[in-house]
């Protein structure tokens, strides 16, 4: 148990110091190497949180980073959102871009700093992949929704059509480090995202993981041809 402790903590703390080197240039970078898809993608979000939602609910963004998903959610459903990431120079950029009616917490996603059942939605977009645990944050996520809410995970997966995908994985293994590295300065943090993307499971494994850590009713809708993918998983009564 030691080692496997001491083992998450350092992966936290390598993330998190990667995150805090690039946090100016995020925002720019999403943008610029997705083609701006990324606001398509965090816009469909929302639109599956709303349906979900009923008046004075509660929305949780675990790993909200620099706000934007937090912000769209806020803007979009009515919803009392409230969003953490255990970044701070993230969270001081997305302090920036939101009002005081959306509080931002520092937090861990293994370890979040909330009752049990206090969420109606939890969301969590593009930080799923980088705990040290997947089954673990999957388990965290589950204990601060209530019986009856639900869960929306948006990851990068595995683009379902076979022409596109060899082209996806030239893009993500070659493009992207070279540009993100050029512009952010950090080669590493944009080595590791294409490395972290192929590590994490895809569509199928990632719904057979949230049926394991207690959800139902899980289902995924591919965005861009699967490049990422929407998971909704419900908590039962």
């Amino acid at each position: 148990m030691p080692d496997s402790t001491n083992a998450a903590n350092e992966h936290a703390g390598r993330v998190r110091e990667m995150f805090s080197g690039i946090a100016k240039r995020y925002d720019l970078l999403n943008h610029l190497l997705s083609g701006n898809v990324d606001k398509r993608w965090r816009r469909i979000v929302a639109t599956r949180v709303r349906e979900k939602l009923s008046s004075g609910a509660r929305v949780l963004d675990v790993a909200c980073g620099t706000g934007d998903l937090a912000l769209t959610l806020f803007e979009s459903t009515g919803a009392r959102v409230i969003g953490t990431d255990f970044c701070r120079p993230m969270l001081e950029i997305a302090a920036a871009k939101v009002s005081r009616e959306l509080p931002l917490i520092e937090g861990d996603a293994l370890n979040l700093p909330f009752r049990d059942g206090s969420f109606d939605v939890v969301t969590i977009a593009f930080g799923l992949r980088n705990l040290a645990s997947v089954e673990g944050g999957l388990a965290e996520l589950r204990r601060v929704l209530k019986p009856g809410g639900w869960v929306a995970v948006l990851e990068f997966s595995r683009p379902a059509n076979a022409m596109l995908r060899p082209l996806f994985g030239l893009y993500f293994s070659k493009v992207l480090p070279l540009m993100g590295g050029l512009i952010s300065g950090s080669h590493y943090a944009y080595s590791y995202l294409p490395a972290s993307v192929q590590k994490f499971p895809d569509q199928k494994e990632l719904s057979l993981l949230m049926q394991r850590a207690g959800f139902d009713r899980v289902q995924f809708e591919n965005l861009t041809g699967g490049i990422a993918a929407l998971h909704l998983g419900h908590r039962p009564r």
